[in-house]
């Protein structure tokens, strides 16, 4: 008990990423250890990372103080206005892990294959994110390569969210996680991502499944 308290009082300093940091064995993951991070010139970061850990999903993170909010959207993110996609909120993750493309070990914390399938900028669309966070209705633009224009995240309850395209020049029926598979900083499949890092056959044949079939060329 008193090393459980010790470690526990150790990850204070990180304050908002003390659980991301109790999570993982940076000694033994890829994955970036949790650090503050400082707001770059360039606007507020969006990224979202197709994961294929236990299950597939695409992380959807947002910028905010520092750190990354982050939900789990199990089918990815749908231009549609009229496609509601649960979003399952998790522990923020530090900025760097914006540039985290790879595959986690198996047996740690989200083992699997990681793509960053998107990533840009975002502009809130409300005053005070905080306090649109708090009230569970938060409005907000992306300026990525594959999402743009306006979107909302609304809490249902507790950790449970949906994510919902507004209505603009940017809304279709496309389901761009078929028709745009590949990372935008690679170009790769989630093959090609596990075949790169050495994935284990089994995180191979998984990352495998998790790509449509006939991946085009198009990011």
């Amino acid at each position: 008990m008193k090393r459980r308290a010790r470690a526990e009082a150790d990850l204070g300093q990180y304050g908002v990423l003390a659980e991301y940091n109790r999570k993982r064995r940076f000694g033994v993951t890829p994955e970036p250890p949790g650090r503050p991070g400082r707001r770059r010139a360039a606007g507020l970061a969006f990224v979202i990372q197709k994961h294929r850990a236990s299950h597939l999903h695409y992380d959807f993170r947002l910028e905010h103080q520092g750190a990354m909010l982050s939900w789990a959207v199990p089918k990815g993110p749908s231009p549609d206005p009229s496609v509601k996609r649960l979003a399952m909120m998790t522990e923020p993750h530090p900025m760097d892990y914006n540039d985290f493309e790879g595959v986690i070990p198996e047996g740690e914390y989200g083992g699997g294959t990681v793509m960053i399938w998107d990533r840009g900028t975002w502009e809130p669309e409300v005053p005070d994110v905080t306090a649109a966070l708090a009230k569970g209705d938060l409005k907000f633009t992306l300026h990525g390569k594959k999402l743009r224009g306006s979107w909302v995240l609304v809490r249902t309850r507790n950790r449970q969210w949906l994510l919902i395209k507004h209505r603009d020049r940017y809304a279709s029926n496309e389901d761009v996680t078929l028709t745009r598979p590949l990372s935008v900083v690679s170009r790769r499949t989630m093959a090609g991502i596990a075949r790169a890092a050495r994935a284990t056959p089994r995180q191979l044949t998984l990352a495998a499944a998790a790509d449509p079939p006939r991946a085009s060329r198009t990011a």
